[in-house]
């Protein structure tokens, strides 16, 4: 026997641990539908009652409620063990509810996950926006300038111009 079936079965009682084992792989698929909602039902019962317990020895640990029982209860990790333990089976039972009322087509197959994501990120690469241009950004950035980086003198424009006519005239005469 496993820890984990020794722990259950000091935690649970009889009819609990039944159901819990009913939770489990080869059993739960033999269950029908109806069969498989009444245990869903009398796990979820359980549960609820053992949360509850587990509330009630919290808040008189804490010293908020009265006790229950003869003398207060000094911890609650069995009840929230027992909470736990059935909560998965809950969580057992409500997925394969949920695998049976997933229609077999309907289930996407990894072919068809990989064609999708294909076709979307070959979708992506298509319709791409314009550069937004310059945005704001952390802290000042210097502006780029479209102005030419040589910048003349016009005087020293119309100095060469003269010169050339000057220079021309003496070869003309």
């Amino acid at each position: 026997m496993s820890v984990q079936a020794k722990r259950e079965a000091r935690l649970l009682t009889a009819e609990e641990q039944a159901e819990v084992e009913a939770s489990r792989h080869p059993a739960i698929i033999q269950l029908s539908r109806p069969e498989l909602l009444g245990l869903i039902r009398r796990l979820r019962d359980h549960r609820d009652r053992a949360q509850g317990i587990a509330r009630q020895q919290r808040r008189e640990i804490r010293g908020k409620g009265d006790p229950r029982g003869a003398a207060p209860a000094r911890d609650n990790l069995g009840s929230i063990a027992k909470a736990q333990v059935l909560a998965q089976a809950l969580k057992r039972a409500n997925a394969e509810l949920s695998r049976r009322d997933t229609p077999e087509e309907a289930a996407p197959t990894q072919s068809d996950i990989a064609h999708k994501a294909l076709a979307m990120k070959q979708a992506a690469r298509v319709a791409r926006h314009p550069n937004a241009g310059r945005t704001a950004s952390l802290g000042m950035a210097a502006k780029p300038s479209h102005r030419d980086t040589v910048q003349m003198d016009p005087r020293e424009i119309g100095r060469v111009s003269q010169a050339v006519k000057v220079a021309q005239a003496r070869r003309d005469a």
